[in-house]
């Protein structure tokens, strides 16, 4: 992770099956960032059924500012951000007072470097996805949208591909 790289298969594969055999998981689940090739799509199938992808298109400026502004309590793990969600006393969070941390991969050089792996290994998801379900296309252009904007877009494109009901 520190590099940019991303978790192995065998691990990520082996902790979404046990997951997903879980009684919560039975009404649905949402994957982010899951599968990302080809190769765990194809062992997500033999898992799951998948009912839609949701793509979600952001400027990868948007990104690396929201990512690299994540501050995470070493203590209990409260996230914040320094633009959104900032903590009431600087480095320092609400709830337990531990001190806040940035994770080495939301570091700028490494976050541009995740998204150029992810990229190149999740393009051709969209064509094997293409024909076989609905892909869900939300596009997000402003910093400042707030996720529920964002959330909505999402619920409304799902009613019209008939994935969810209304």
């Amino acid at each position: 992770m520190k590099s940019g790289e991303l978790v192995p298969d065998d691990i990520v594969i082996g902790i979404l099956e046990k997951r997903i055999k879980e009684p919560n998981s039975k009404i649905g689940f949402i994957l982010d960032g899951y599968p990302r090739t080809v190769q765990q799509a194809q062992a997500l199938d033999k898992i799951t059924k998948i009912d839609a992808v949701i793509r979600l298109s952001v400027p990868e400026w948007i990104i690396v500012e929201r990512l690299s502004n994540r501050r995470i309590c070493s203590n209990c793990g409260e996230v914040y951000n320094l633009r959104y969600l900032k903590p009431k006393i600087e480095g320092l969070c609400d709830r337990c007072r531990g001190k806040l941390y940035q994770r080495e991969d939301d570091k700028p050089e490494v976050i541009k470097e995740r998204l150029k792996v992810y990229e190149r290994q999740t393009h051709p998801l969209i064509q094997y996805y293409k024909t076989n379900i609905p892909i869900i296309e939300v596009e997000n252009t402003q910093i400042d949208t707030p996720p529920e904007t964002i959330i909505e877009k999402i619920m409304n494109e799902l009613k019209k591909a008939n994935v969810i009901k209304s």
